[in-house]
């Protein structure tokens, strides 16, 4: 790995792990719900630099924040590491298989349904373990998943072009 690219995961991981951390601090009307704000740094990453760097970006993340907040290895680790992983590689490969057909917007939607749907799997296999209740949970997941990942695409497709416009 060049040192260019030490450089540009190290800063674009500092930004996702300070949005991590400063999302605790947004009161929400629901107590789990968060609109992961970091992932916007990882669609970037993935659109700008490739899967290799979104990927790591994503695990610094959810390793240096949950250490940051004090839920290492604890519930909340677990459900952020299977949804982070899935939702990383489902922006990834949304951009490659359905480049033409979606935007920041629609990768960043994918990738919150993705990240949701890990998450109720890992909450259904490790902690609730009944079905019927998973399945209560799932529409009011995934419809404020769309509304989160709405928001982060919204804020991506923003950013890139803040980005392009100054590149150009």
């Amino acid at each position: 790995m060049q040192s260019q690219d030490k450089l540009r995961i190290a800063i674009l991981s500092a930004f996702a792990i300070a949005l991590h951390a400063a999302e605790r601090l947004i009161p929400s009307p629901i107590p789990w719900l968060r609109f992961g704000l970091a992932n916007i740094v990882v669609l970037l990453s993935i659109i700008l630099y490739g899967f290799r760097v979104g990927i790591t970006i994503t695990l610094i993340r959810i390793l240096v924040g949950s250490i940051f907040v004090g839920t290492f290895l604890g519930p909340g680790f677990l459900l952020s590491l299977s949804g982070g992983i899935i939702s990383t590689t489902a922006m990834y490969l949304g951009s490659i298989l359905l480049g033409n057909l979606l935007s920041p917007f629609g990768l960043s939607l994918l990738g919150s349904f993705f990240h949701n749907l890990a998450q109720l799997t890992v909450a259904y296999v490790l902690f609730i373990k009944r079905i019927d209740a998973v399945m209560y949970l799932a529409p009011l997941i995934l419809f404020l998943g769309i509304i989160t990942g709405s928001i982060n695409g919204i804020a991506t497709i923003a950013l890139l072009k803040k980005i392009r416009e100054d590149e150009g």
